[in-house]
């Protein structure tokens, strides 16, 4: 069976995530069974800036969907890279969120934390403090967005889980120990994705970030969204519709070589819009020739 992946045309930061997840609809339906504990994941990796982060409508979209099965409190989580969670909740509206839905907020940088140990590209042994939170969830929801980033070419629902996770506080810094080197990075982000891969990946692409992403880049009006239940193939597939290469981008080539996920396009089902309707250039970080030395 092949991963399946909705492409679908955006009118809004809602509407195009709402229609990207009709469209599998039914996988996300099967995938909450029995489930106790959800997790959404938004990107702040700016707190300030609205174009870096994931837009406020965006969530709202997925909880309409995921309310129609699930009746218990949803954790919205986030570990912001240079603030606190509480400061991304007030600039991007998201308090708003508890006047409508069952949900709590939590800061992953000031979660209770987990030791990761995974191997690295030299075959040593690397440890990582990860969010409880993250770890324990049992259906894990990214909510990204497409940019273009300055270590690892491209930033979407993976990437997004795995650093979001990666606690960051007095005493213990685990984001910058992942960001050492276009090799490295990329590895670990593999790594540790096998260890809190999403259940569900969703992409608003109403707007993407080309150039100096993934905080001060330009915007892209590419009015499309996505989702899946195939995090590795959804990203690839955004590859795709921003204009680049999925086999040039690290993480995703070794998840594919150690089969946590399909790269190859021709083994992805893709619905809704046809990728080269929605296809877009983005315009790549300008150090973008050295990522390519992760290999």
């Amino acid at each position: 069976m092949k991963p399946v992946v909705a492409l679908a045309e955006s009118r809004s930061h809602y509407d195009g995530v709402l229609e990207a997840l009709k469209l599998v609809e039914p996988q996300i339906e099967e995938g909450l069974k029995g489930k106790r504990k959800i997790l959404i994941k938004p990107n702040f990796v700016s707190v300030r800036r609205q174009l870096a982060a994931t837009h406020v409508d965006a969530v709202r979209a997925v909880l309409d969907i995921i309310n129609k099965y699930y009746s218990g409190k949803i954790v919205i989580g986030e570990g912001p890279a240079f603030s606190s969670l509480r400061e991304g909740l007030v600039n991007f509206d998201y308090l708003k969120l508890q006047k409508f839905y069952n949900v709590e907020f939590v800061d992953l940088n000031e979660d209770d934390s987990v030791e990761i140990e995974v191997t690295g590209p030299q075959r040593w042994l690397s440890r990582f403090r990860v969010s409880k939170t993250v770890v324990e969830s049992d259906y894990r929801i990214s909510v990204a967005m497409p940019k273009t980033h300055d270590v690892v070419i491209t930033t979407l629902t993976i990437k997004n889980m795995v650093v979001g996770s990666l606690v960051q506080r007095a005493g213990m810094n685990e984001k910058w120990k992942i960001h050492r080197g276009f090799r490295s990075m990329n590895h670990f982000l593999a790594a540790l994705a096998l260890k809190v891969m999403p259940h569900l990946g969703v992409v608003d692409g109403f707007q993407g970030m080309e150039g100096r992403g993934p905080v001060g880049g330009d915007p892209v009006d590419l009015r499309v969204a996505a989702a899946s239940a195939f995090p590795v193939s959804l990203d690839t597939v955004m590859n795709v519709v921003m204009g680049f290469n999925p086999h040039d981008i690290g993480y995703l080539h070794h998840l594919n070589e150690w089969g946590a996920g399909i790269v190859d396009l021709s083994g992805i089902e893709v619905i809704g819009v046809p990728i080269n309707k929605v296809t877009r250039k983005f315009k790549p970080h300008p150090e973008y020739r050295e990522m390519l030395n992760w290999r």
